[in-house]
């Protein structure tokens, strides 16, 4: 019968690995070590994707400077070819949470990559005299920039991703904006009532808000695409070729489609997680805004007969399992928590990147953690938000038109007319005695029927103005 394994040997000795295994003993040693949140690295193929491209990269550039074979060489790029299409990703097995700032991750790779590309030169998994994980498969690299430039090329592709989903979500806004232009609502400030606006108004500031930071995660991606590949261990380039950093770096962008740059410094580019806190900051400040759209889209839909009930949310599911009929804010709701988790991911970035000491920051694989849950949420929210609750929200054109005539708030239209005095004193008659503003006006004989009508009018309402006597 066939052996069900194989022996490897590593530092602490001899073990028996699955035969069937493309890992080996480094990888079967962390999946032993850090049972933590059950999830493999294959969770996040942007990152086993990248890893592939990297060793890919490293390959070509060691083998053009005549340290690397062309065999070898051949098949370490295809075997990453293989990944990079999605072959062998459940092979990447150890949990994303690690200690030893990525080494296992990268060793995980390095196995992976050696067991196939030995498979493709005709030799059998583990015969690694032929192909070695750290001889030929890391050759010139160091988990210590290996793995930060795994996760910059990652979170890349990752952020165009998110980029392109909160483009999806603000054209629904925009479509809502345009559809709702002419609903004149009454704005409000601290929850009372403010003075007029539009519907339409209200749901391009969301639009805006999106687009905005678009810009800024576009922006943090820029940061993103400067890399440390070529540091080795602390930055020095130990065991590296003069001239490796700045090919592997021309042969990483050629594979990845990355514009990925050398970073000018790199013992300084190997300890710093400076782009990787403002990355964060960025999605922060995205889940910030999110929350407080879906927060106001709660409360717009709020009712349906005892909230302000001026917007409805497409209904999803039934809302209680003991109130017939309930219907809740379901998909805003799941959008906040989102923003709450991206929010507490941010902290634990900010205190990892904090907690680096000398020549290297030991807690990556927590930032990578971090940053891919709050990209990957980020970008599903904004879809789900899209398409299952904006594109279907409707809006209550006579309660909203109704809440404005009935409103105290527009008195404030009418302060360069009748002066701030008799406003104060019309708002609160009106307050007291529930009449409406216009029909105290014009009762006071402050203002003429048509004067009033002319300087209500909704378009005037809503938007600057070159102010007339009002007669």
């Amino acid at each position: 019968m066939p052996a069900t394994t194989r022996t490897e040997h590593d530092l602490l000795g001899d073990r028996e690995v699955p035969a069937d295994a493309y890992y080996g003993v480094h990888t079967l040693r962390a999946v032993e070590n850090f049972p933590i949140t059950g999830t493999p690295i294959s969770h996040y193929p942007d990152l086993v994707r990248a890893l592939a491209e990297i060793k890919m990269a490293a390959a070509r550039a060691n083998h053009e400077l005549g340290l690397l074979t062309a065999e070898r060489a051949d098949a370490i790029a295809a075997a990453c070819r293989e990944i990079r299409a999605g072959k062998l990703h459940d092979q990447f097995v150890v949990d994303v949470i690690q200690g030893g700032a990525g080494t296992s991750t990268n060793m995980n790779a390095n196995e992976v990559i050696a067991n196939r590309a030995l498979e493709i030169l005709g030799h059998g998994r583990g015969d690694y005299a032929q192909l070695h994980p750290n001889e030929h498969v890391n050759m010139s690299q160091s988990t210590n920039d290996v793995y930060p430039t795994a996760l910059k090329l990652a979170t890349y592709t990752g952020i165009f991703r998110l980029v392109e989903a909160m483009g999806h979500l603000r054209a629904a806004f925009q479509r809502k904006a345009d559809e709702f232009r002419d609903i004149l609502k009454m704005g409000r400030t601290q929850l009372q009532d403010a003075v007029p606006m539009t519907l339409g108004q209200e749901f391009s500031t969301y639009a805006v808000m999106l687009a905005e930071d678009e810009e800024r995660l576009k922006e943090a991606a820029l940061l993103i695409r400067e890399i440390n590949l070529g540091a080795t261990a602390i930055g020095t380039g130990i065991n590296a070729h003069p001239q490796y950093a700045a090919l592997v770096c021309r042969r990483l962008a050629e594979i990845s489609g990355v514009p990925v740059l050398t970073a000018p410094n790199l013992i300084e580019a190997t300890q710093d997680c400076g782009s990787f806190v403002q990355l964060s900051g960025v999605l922060k400040r995205v889940a910030v805004k999110l929350s407080k759209t879906c927060n106001d889209l709660r409360l717009l839909s709020s009712g349906p007969r005892a909230g302000f009930g001026e917007i409805n949310l497409p209904a999803r599911q039934a809302g209680s399992s003991i109130m017939p009929g309930k219907v809740n804010p379901v998909i805003p709701e799941v959008v906040n928590q989102i923003a709450f988790e991206v929010i507490g991911n941010d902290m634990t970035v900010t205190f990892a990147a904090e907690a680096g000491q000398l020549q290297l920051n030991a807690f990556e694989p927590i930032i990578a953690h971090s940053l891919f849950k709050s990209i990957t949420h980020l970008r599903q929210g904004c879809l789900v938000l899209a398409d299952r609750c904006v594109d279907g929200i409707s809006a209550n054109r006579d309660h909203l038109e109704a809440s404005v005539r009935n409103s105290i708030g527009i008195v404030t239209a009418l302060n360069p007319y009748i002066g701030y005095a008799n406003a104060t004193e019309v708002a609160a008659e009106a307050h007291r005695t529930g009449k409406g503003v216009a029909e105290l006006v014009e009762a006071r004989g402050l203002m003429t029927a048509a004067a009033l009508a002319e300087v209500l009018r909704p378009e005037v309402l809503t938007q600057p103005r070159l102010l007339a006597t009002a007669g």
